[in-house]
């Protein structure tokens, strides 16, 4: 089956080595959180910093009109709260759990002391940064250069990127997402959402139920949202 490629931020805790994992875990305890749960709020003060083990995420911020954005989804190995506990600033998302969740949760100071211990970690999290970066930037330019349905094909192609599963009908994204979580990540209205889901559904590319996408033609959805697709 061919297969999608769409840039998402590096694994955290993939790419420490086995000595640097050990030591974060020895410095860590172990946190669970109900689906629904925050696990931390736009706004507050710096304090821990979270790596996702199992379950999913939404990240997201309120805007000073009082509108919600998606600004992304994260799942096992991702890092959370990094830059608000070494900088010391109050967080600038909030964090939810999409699923029933846990984290390793590493006191602010640990953290550091990790670092210190590891400088190479430092790369690492700076490689993360760069990536993040990279997807709000490229995010950005897709609002201004794309139509709705173009950006929701390029959203759904990472969705089955990083969250798919190949059944027999195709990729199926496991992210349990609605139509306006949807919506606020592509940057549009759900009425234009359902519209774009409504026409790629007509063109044979996706199949959908309430909170499930498959995406039955990989390549011809690939080529729409403008990214590379292999066999």
């Amino acid at each position: 089956m061919a297969q999608l490629e769409a840039e998402i931020p590096d694994n955290f805790l993939e790419a420490l080595t086995a000595e640097e994992a050990a030591d974060l875990r020895s410095r860590a305890v172990t946190r669970r959180f109900r689906r629904g749960a925050t696990l931390m709020s736009q706004g507050e003060a710096p304090g821990r910093v979270l790596v996702i083990e199992q379950g999913r995420a939404k990240v997201t911020a309120i805007t000073e009109d009082g509108r919600e954005l998606v600004l992304a989804f994260d799942g096992p190995g991702d890092l959370l709260g990094e830059l608000s506990a070494l900088g010391g600033s109050p967080r600038v998302a909030t964090v939810r759990a999409l699923e029933p969740l846990s984290a390793l949760a590493i006191a602010s100071g640990e953290f550091e002391a990790f670092l210190d211990a590891h400088p190479r970690v430092a790369l690492v999290i700076l490689r993360v940064v760069i990536a993040r970066l990279r997807v709000a930037d490229r995010q950005q330019v897709e609002f201004a250069a794309y139509q709705t349905v173009t950006r929701v094909a390029r959203r759904l192609v990472e969705l089955a990127q990083r969250y798919g599963e190949e059944t027999g009908d195709g990729i199926l994204i496991t992210l349990p997402i609605s139509q306006e979580e949807l919506a606020s990540w592509a940057g549009a209205s759900r009425e234009a959402i359902t519209k774009a889901l409504h026409d790629l559904r007509e063109v044979g590319l996706i199949e959908t139920r309430r909170r499930h996408i498959t995406v039955l033609d990989p390549e011809q959805l690939g080529q729409m949202a403008g990214l590379p697709v292999h066999s």
